[in-house]
């Protein structure tokens, strides 16, 4: 079997992931142009280690801190740095926790101040995106189908789908069986099962698909610098629907009181 849980160690990572919802949310509250990346990292490590929760990522294969921050052409794995956000950037931010021996993972892509509504509507359809692939994620269908929905959703906006890295099985380790593309066939790949514990995460890129990954070993950016959005939750595979463990409202919430709307509500005058 791939990954099926029992009902108590779903409530643990549902524990895990609606705190990083919540250390998300937390970020959401300071992003805004003269911050660093390695201060949200700060913010977030002192967040999650206040809630009795160790930081997933710190130390994972060598990585050196709480967060991933990948800033407008990065896609993934950006290490948080002295960069200072500017005004029209946008950065995605991957974090993860444990708890009681199990992980949680979400990440969101911020608007830093305002953005432009090219970018702004790379956010929405990246956002549409996931849930799209999470209306899929039922027993009974297999991982082609979320990459299939997926990246027709992307593709048929104008946008391209990274095909290197993808989603994952999450449970006693950060990355399990199976891996969740974000493209496919219907009716390929492995077989979803209830019980079954993924975190769903379309990287979707303005401009081409091809990567390529900085000289730090880490940072994934697109190849020809265009801006990449990313965004991620944590489901459980169920006979109907998916179960999501993450929560994005938290971080929504944040953002509408802060800026009156998300991105794409406020792209244009």
């Amino acid at each position: 079997m791939l990954n099926d849980k029992t009902g108590e160690a779903i409530e643990i990572i549902r524990e895990c992931n609606l705190l990083v919802s919540r250390t998300l949310a937390e970020i959401a509250k300071i992003v805004e142009p003269g911050i660093t990346t390695l201060d949200l990292d700060r913010a977030a490590e002192e967040f999650i280690r206040d809630h009795d929760a160790v930081p997933a990522f710190k130390g994972y294969k060598g990585f050196p801190r709480t967060l991933c921050t990948s800033v407008n052409s990065e896609v993934v794995h950006g290490i948080p740095s002295t960069y200072v956000l500017r005004e029209g950037d946008i950065v995605s931010v991957d974090c993860g926790v444990r708890i009681k021996g199990y992980y949680g993972d979400t990440a969101y892509t911020y608007a830093v101040g305002q953005i432009s509504p090219e970018v702004a509507d790379l956010l929405l359809v990246t956002h549409e995106a996931l849930y799209v692939g999470i209306e899929q994620a039922v027993a009974g269908k297999r991982v082609g189908d979320i990459g299939y929905a997926v990246q027709e959703h992307a593709e048929k906006a104008g946008y391209s789908v990274v095909r290197e890295m993808v989603g994952h099985g999450l449970g006693k380790s950060l990355h399990e069986k199976p891996e969740v593309p974000n493209y496919g066939r219907r009716g390929r790949g492995a077989l979803l099962k209830k019980g079954m514990v993924l975190c769903i995460e379309p990287m979707i890129n303005l401009g081409g698909k091809s990567i390529i990954q900085d000289a730090d070993g880490w940072t994934i950016r697109t190849r020809d610098n265009k801006p990449s959005a990313h965004y991620e939750l944590a489901i459980v595979v169920e006979k109907d629907r998916a179960d999501i463990l993450s929560d994005f409202k938290y971080i929504e919430q944040e953002l509408i009181n802060k800026n009156k709307g998300l991105p794409w509500q406020n792209k244009r005058p």
